[in-house]
């Protein structure tokens, strides 16, 4: 390392692009109808109205945690964004019931991959919304610009984290 070398400009890191965990309509976190998602207390992202039951992993990367309860995914990406998909809401009370899950924490995952199934008509009827908030909980100073908003399809790029 050279006396000036600190002071060259840094490479600009790649962005990465996080897609549509579920087919359904997508929104800014902003709109979920949780205030503990619209107002970023954990983190930003996108919501998803769901219209099918599969939900794919946003990014390649490695799951760190399954809730006992099915109902949330941890995946931290390659480049290490942690990411919480939260699935429905209030869906915690309902003890995996309606939710069959095809992975497990220390797995390794790529963009598109199935995570967890859900029966939207079970949950739906029990909870107060279906809506699927994606959260990136470690942004720090980068931000996130949703390049995609309506009607999405799972494993379909919809945001960018720059």
């Amino acid at each position: 390392m050279g006396l000036f070398d600190k002071f060259k400009k840094q490479p600009e890191s790649t962005p990465t692009t996080l897609a549509a965990v579920m087919d359904g309509e997508i929104k800014p976190i902003t709109e979920a109808p949780d205030p503990v998602f619209s107002q970023k207390m954990m983190g930003d992202g996108y919501v998803v109205f769901p219209t099918a039951g599969v939900v794919v992993s946003p990014v390649d990367g490695k799951i760190e945690t399954v809730f006992p309860t099915k109902h949330a995914v941890g995946i931290t990406s390659n480049d290490g964004l942690e990411i919480i998909i939260h699935i429905g809401l209030d869906t915690v009370q309902l003890n995996g019931e309606g939710f069959e899950v095809f992975v497990a924490a220390g797995d390794k995952v790529t963009k598109g991959q199935k995570l967890v199934e859900v029966d939207l008509a079970t949950i739906g009827s029990k909870v107060p919304s279906t809506a699927t908030p994606v959260v990136i909980t470690n942004l720090g100073d980068k931000t996130i610009e949703l390049t995609a908003s309506g009607s999405a399809v799972a494993g379909a790029d919809v945001l960018t984290v720059k």
